[in-house]
């Protein structure tokens, strides 16, 4: 079952979607709560009632309705603006990768479970030691989990079978393609058939002109 999107996340998917400044956005919103009526960049927003603690925003586009929502008032009274809060998120994220048609890099921080498609760069603070596992389709696999860093926080990383030697501590690693669960309580992240993992250093290495390469002394 899919998560129902907060009402934060769905601004901010607005504020991005009809490329409107999110503080922009949210002083419309409060002009409209007093007032009835708001204009916000190419947006109108009209207040429709309120009902439980709650005020209904409807949201057009010239004559066309973008959306209609209910914003709590607790969130309408937050000191700043929380729809800051949400500019990050993966609606957002997925929104702008789809608009630009390039993959967008998240950090670590910022990663939830549930995600698809997670691109990241992140160093390899340490390997685990290779276990056999007995897989759900009916096999055995060696299984290894790397914890990985950024600036933003670490997650553990699972690697599989030839994956496991493709990493080692202290090594930078490009991710693509790999989604985030929970294991015991923890994020996790996983490759699975579509994900790849590549050691920047080695790829650097391969691309490097053969007489800039280091010598191998050992022939």
């Amino acid at each position: 079952m899919k998560r129902k999107k907060s009402s934060g996340e769905y601004l901010a998917f607005l504020s991005a979607k009809y490329e409107v400044d999110c503080d922009t956005l949210f002083c419309a919103l409060l002009s409209a709560g007093e007032n009835r009526k708001a204009k916000c960049g190419n947006l109108s927003i009209e207040c429709r009632g309120k009902t439980k603690g709650k005020v209904i925003f409807l949201i057009k586009k010239d004559s066309e309705v973008a959306a209609q929502l209910a914003v709590s008032e607790k969130f309408l009274s937050q000191k700043g603006n929380p729809i800051r809060d949400f500019m990050e998120t993966d609606m957002v994220r997925k929104h702008l990768a789809k608009k630009t048609k390039f993959p967008v890099s998240y950090s670590i921080g910022n990663l939830r479970a549930g995600m698809n498609h997670v691109n990241l760069k992140a160093k390899v603070l340490e390997v685990t030691k290779p276990k056999q596992v007995f897989t759900r389709y009916g096999n055995y696999a060696s299984l290894a989990k790397a914890v990985i860093e950024d600036e933003t926080g670490q997650i553990k990383l699972c690697l599989w079978n030839d994956q496991i030697d493709a990493v080692s501590a202290g090594a930078t690693v490009q991710i693509e393609n790999a989604r985030t669960s929970t294991f015991k309580g923890e994020r996790q992240l996983s490759l699975g058939k579509k994900g790849t993992l590549n050691n920047l250093e080695t790829l650097k290495s391969e691309m490097m002109p053969a007489d800039q390469q280091q010598p191998n002394l050992n022939n």
